[in-house]
C-alpha cells in the first residue's frame, strides 16, 4: 500500500474501509463533492460497494455522478475483486476494465491513466476515474488533487457521531471525511472539459447493512462572502439494536472553531418538506443556530444502499440556497450570517407525505 497521508489531525477515525471478511449483508459508500463557484456548478461523486464477499444479487459495486445541472450518470463495477481500499486511511478504488497484471491496487496517477480503460481511485490527496457509455464511449473522466483543510472537529479530528460511532448497535454509521478542502485539475464531463484551482471540495461516507429509513441532509462549504466556512447537517430515523430513534446534528467550521450541535446533547428541532424546505435550529448553552434551505429545482434521484440492493430513494439538489444565522447566547450576538445558493440539499427514504417535524 503507498501512503498518502492528508495529515494526522485532518486524518478522522472511520477513515479507512470498514469490511472485515464478512459473509453478511455489508455496504460501504463514499461522497465525494466539488463546488465550482466560478460556473455556479457542481460535481458530486457517489462509490459503493454491496456485499463484497461475493455470491449474492447484490455483490458489486457502482461509480454514481450528479454533474453540472444536476445531470446524472451510473456505471455499475460487477466484480468485486477488482474492487479495493485501505483498511486504516481513506484510499479505495474499483476497476471495470484493464491491461494491468495483478490485483486491484493503487497506481500512480500516470499509470492508472496508461492501464486503466475504465474505473476510478481515491486518496486523501487524489482523485481520478474514468467512466465509458455501454457502447465504450468517454462519459466522464477526472483527474485532480486535493489539500484537505478541516477534517471533522478542530483543533483535531473526530469521530462525527462521537464514542458511540465505535459500537455495532447503530445502522448505518456515517463519519464527515473533509469539511473542506480545496481542490484543482480537471473533469471532461459529456464532451465538455472544466479546468479548476482550488474550489471548495468536501468528503463523507457510511457503512452498515443499509440506509436510514428516513433522512435529509444539507451541506455547503462554498459562501462567497466567507471563504472557508462549511456547514454539514443530517436528522434521520436510525435503528439502534431493537429500536428506532430521531436523531440530528449541525456542525459547523468557521475560522479555526468548530460549533457542534447534536440531538442527543442539546434542544433541536427540525422542520423538513417532502421537497423544496429544509429548516434546522439547535442550543445548548453557548450557542444557537439556525439553518434554512430552499429548492427551486426538481432535483435528482440517485440509488443508495437498502437491504435490497441499490434503489431509487434519495433526492438531491446541488443548486439549493442555504442561509446560516450562528449567535453566542451569553452576549445575544451574532457570530456568522452567511448565505449561498450551491448548498448541497437532500431527502431519503420515507414515507415523506407530510412535513417531517421535530420539537
Amino acid at each position: 500500500m503507498i501512503a498518502v497521508k492528508a495529515g494526522e489531525d485532518l486524518q478522522t477515525p472511520h477513515s479507512g474501509y470498514h469490511w472485515r471478511g464478512q459473509s453478511g449483508r455489508f455496504f460501504e459508500g463514499w461522497y465525494l463533492r466539488l463546488t465550482l463557484p466560478e460556473t455556479a456548478q457542481t460535481f458530486a461523486f457517489m462509490y459503493s460497494i454491496d456485499d463484497p464477499a461475493g455470491g449474492s444479487d447484490r455483490s458489486g459495486g457502482a461509480a454514481q455522478i450528479l454533474g453540472p445541472d444536476e445531470a446524472y450518470y451510473c456505471r455499475t463495477f460487477p466484480d468485486v475483486n477488482q474492487f479495493w481500499a485501505w483498511p486504516h486511511q481513506l484510499g479505495l478504488g474499483h476497476w471495470r476494465s484493464a491491461n494491468i497484471s495483478g490485483p486491484a491496487r493503487y497506481l500512480s496517477p500516470a499509470a492508472f491513466t496508461r492501464h486503466i480503460k475504465e474505473g476510478y481511485q481515491v486518496s486523501p490527496n487524489h482523485h481520478q476515474g474514468k467512466l465509458l457509455d455501454p457502447a465504450g464511449k468517454t462519459k466522464a473522466e477526472w483527474c485532480y488533487q486535493i489539500s484537505p483543510i478541516a477534517g471533522w472537529g478542530a483543533p483535531k479530528s473526530q469521530s462525527t457521531a462521537g464514542w458511540l460511532s465505535y459500537l455495532p448497535v447503530f445502522e448505518p454509521g456515517w463519519q464527515v471525511l473533509m469539511a473542506h478542502g480545496l481542490a484543482s485539475g480537471w473533469i471532461d464531463w459529456q464532451g465538455k472539459r472544466y479546468h479548476f484551482e482550488t474550489v471548495p471540495a468536501y468528503a463523507e461516507k457510511n457503512w452498515g447493512g443499509a440506509f436510514p429509513i428516513k433522512w435529509f441532509w444539507i451541506q455547503c462549504n462554498a459562501f462567497a462572502n466567507v471563504p472557508g466556512l462549511s456547514v454539514t447537517a443530517v436528522g434521520g430515523v436510525r435503528d439502534v439494536i431493537t429500536w428506532q430513534e430521531d436523531v440530528g446534528l449541525i456542525g459547523i467550521h468557521y475560522q479555526g472553531q468548530f460549533y457542534e450541535f447534536l440531538s442527543t446533547k442539546t434542544a433541536f428541532t427540525w422542520a423538513v418538506d417532502p421537497w423544496g424546505y429544509w429548516q434546522m435550529t439547535a442550543r445548548d448553552y453557548r450557542y444557537r443556530v439556525t439553518l434554512t434551505g430552499s429548492a427551486t429545482d426538481a432535483g435528482a434521484w440517485v440509488r443508495v444502499p437498502t437491504q435490497t440492493g441499490l434503489q431509487w430513494l434519495c433526492r438531491d439538489t446541488t443548486h439549493g440556497e442555504l442561509q446560516l444565522q450562528l449567535w453566542d447566547i451569553s452576549s445575544d450576538k451574532m457570530i456568522l450570517e452567511a448565505t449561498s445558493q450551491l448548498a448541497g440539499l437532500e431527502v431519503g427514504g420515507g414515507p415523506w407525505g407530510d412535513r417531517w417535524t421535530k420539537s
